[in-house]
């Protein structure tokens, strides 16, 4: 199975490609038709979350730049 790709764009949606599902938090999957690439919202004025509708555009500003999370805390 070939990994799921997430790819943070710079003032935008969160890019996902592969094979993944998307559940609500009851569990319930969303219907994605087949799709093997979505957009998730990540400014909140999608009219249709958490899938991007484009609402972002001149309204959300975020540069992403790559980076290491510390370690992971052990119990």
């Amino acid at each position: 199975m070939e990994k799921t790709k997430i790819s943070v764009n710079n003032k935008g949606p969160l890019k996902v490609e592969g094979d993944f599902e998307i559940v609500d938090m009851q569990g319930k999957i969303f219907g994605l038709q087949g799709r093997t690439i979505v957009s998730l919202c990540r400014c909140g004025g999608s009219a249709n979350k958490p899938f991007c509708d484009g609402s972002h555009k001149e309204k959300f500003e975020h540069e992403v730049k790559a980076f290491d999370l510390p370690p992971r805390k052990t119990p």
